[in-house]
């Protein structure tokens, strides 16, 4: 519990995607139906990815670890905001707002450490293919999503440890569905500016850093594909990274749409409302982009979903024996 102005602290509000009554029910099921999509569809990924021996490789391991992060990265937001709504209650206590900024800021840079990875390894298959195997061995993806999860803990415990040395006013509305680090900071009475300055840096380290390892990887495959002589040697190495430049794009361009559409308009509500696109939206759509864009995925799932379905009248039948 912490202390500011003469008051104790216990909980905030979040005020939501939007205050209006009648809007929701409406809300409730569309972030619900969208909540399950999200697991399922990155849910049926993993499990396409560990039952084919064939996607045993490094880009579908990079794939289902990044499928894993997305189900928690929404999971740490949507179901606080359902039962939120279901309940009629918009209170979030402060240690479970602590605890919602932790995991939400872990995954949200582990999404964008995995997103560089992928991108390392496109590169190494495609403008070193004799030496693949060798480079992207077992042990060196241990250790790069390793190093990614220890990176995206240690940063979130900092901006945590920054949060917690804050004293609080009276005002503790949050104009978000979901305890946003630059929400709360802003809600703070004591002194700012050391918090800015670590989320300013932080942004431009982990949000800029490996956006320029995305780009460089990317011209220097754009230069590989260019040099191959057959059309159909550059659609093959092409179509082995379009999924991932897909999710590339979706994942900065809806961050970077959010925060400039917030900057041009200046309303906490309507920056609620765009971040539902990173938060939500995004996660949703990569088992979209990675089925349909890619050939192996889709065989695996029909592979699966096959399985399953010749499995289950099996040991239906088995039931019935004496």
């Amino acid at each position: 519990m912490v202390q500011g102005n003469d008051t104790s602290i216990s909980e905030f509000i979040l005020l939501g995607v939007s205050e209006e009554p009648e809007l929701q029910p409406l809300i409730f099921g569309l972030f619900l139906s969208m909540y399950l999509i999200t697991v399922l569809g990155n849910l049926l990924i993993i499990l396409a990815v560990s039952s084919d021996p064939h996607l045993h490789t490094p880009m579908y391991f990079f794939l289902s670890n990044l499928s894993l992060v997305d189900i928690c990265f929404t999971s740490t937001t949507v179901p606080k905001m359902l039962v939120n709504i279901q309940t009629r209650s918009k209170v979030i206590t402060y240690e479970g707002c602590i605890t919602q900024m932790y995991f939400f800021i872990l995954f949200a840079v582990l999404d964008n450490f995995l997103l560089t990875v992928m991108a390392y390894d496109r590169f190494v298959a495609i403008c070193h293919p004799l030496h693949y195997t060798v480079i992207m061995n077992p042990r060196l993806c241990g250790l790069l999503v390793l190093v990614s999860w220890i990176m995206s803990a240690l940063y979130s415990l900092l901006q945590n440890l920054m949060v917690l040395r804050l004293s609080f006013c009276t005002c503790l509305e949050v104009p978000h569905f979901f305890c946003e680090l630059n929400q709360i900071v802003q809600l703070a009475c004591s002194d700012t500016f050391l918090n800015n300055m670590v989320i300013y840096f932080g942004v431009v380290l982990l949000g800029g850093g490996p956006l320029v390892c995305i780009i460089y990887s990317y011209s220097k495959i754009v230069s590989s594909i260019r040099g191959i002589s057959s059309a159909q040697g550059k659609y093959k190495a092409f179509s082995t990274c379009a999924s991932h430049l897909s999710v590339v794009f979706l994942f900065y361009g809806t961050i970077l749409g959010v925060y400039l559409s917030s900057a041009a308009t200046q309303s906490s509500h309507s920056s609620a409302t765009a971040s539902v696109m990173y938060a939500l939206v995004t996660p949703m759509l990569n088992p979209f982009i990675y089925s349909l864009k890619n050939k192996d995925i889709k065989e695996a799932l029909k592979r699966f979903v096959g399985m399953t379905g010749i499995t289950g009248p099996v040991v239906l039948g088995m039931r019935k024996c004496p």
